[in-house]
C-alpha cells in the first residue's frame, strides 16, 4: 500500500465498518471518521514498523491488511467480496508473509460486538484470550483480544 492508494482503501473500509459496526458505532451519533482513518493509514504506511497491503481483485483494490510485528493490525474486504472466499486468502497470505518474518504466534483485537468478525476470525482458527481493552475512537468500545499460531497455510488447512 502506499500514500496512493489511502483513498481506495477507505471506499473500501468505510462501507464495511458501517455495514458490520453500526451496533458498535450507531451512524447517527459516531459517523465513520473519515478524515481521521485516513491520517491514521498514512502514519502507519510511513512507519517502517508497519506493513501496510492492498487485496486486489479484478485490477481493482478489494481489501486491505496491516500488520506491526506479530500483531494482524487491520484486516478488511469490500462488502460486494464478502463470501466469496477472498478474505480467506487474503488472510491465509498475511499469516504466510508473518510466518516467513519468523513470527510463531499473532495476535489482533476485535470489538466484543463485532459478531461477524469474531465469528471469521474463529473460523480461521483464532481463539480469544480475554483480555480486554477500549477502543481510541469515541464511544470507546470494548476490544477483545485474539491469539493464533502462525503456520504453513496448508498445515492450517
Amino acid at each position: 500500500m502506499t500514500s496512493g492508494d489511502v483513498d481506495d482503501v477507505l471506499d473500501v473500509q468505510q462501507p464495511g465498518a458501517v455495514r458490520s459496526l453500526s451496533e458498535v458505532f450507531p451512524q447517527d451519533q459516531y459517523p465513520f471518521p473519515r478524515e481521521d482513518v485516513a491520517e491514521q493509514w498514512r502514519r502507519e504506511i510511513a512507519d517502517p514498523g508497519v506493513s501496510c497491503y492492498v487485496v486486489v481483485a479484478d485490477s481493482k483494490i478489494a481489501g486491505f491488511a496491516a500488520t506491526r510485528g506479530d500483531e494482524f493490525l487491520h484486516f478488511g474486504i469490500a462488502t460486494d467480496r464478502w463470501g466469496s472466499g477472498l478474505a480467506t486468502s487474503a488472510h491465509d497470505d498475511v499469516l504466510a508473509r508473518l510466518s516467513n518474518e519468523g513470527h510463531e504466534r499473532t495476535w489482533l483485537k476485535v470489538f466484543t460486538e463485532n459478531r461477524r468478525g469474531r465469528c471469521f476470525y474463529e473460523k480461521l482458527g483464532w481463539r480469544a484470550v480475554g483480555e480486554r481493552m477500549r477502543s481510541a475512537f469515541p464511544p470507546h468500545p470494548e476490544l477483545l483480544r485474539y491469539e493464533r499460531a502462525v503456520r504453513s497455510v496448508e498445515s492450517a488447512k
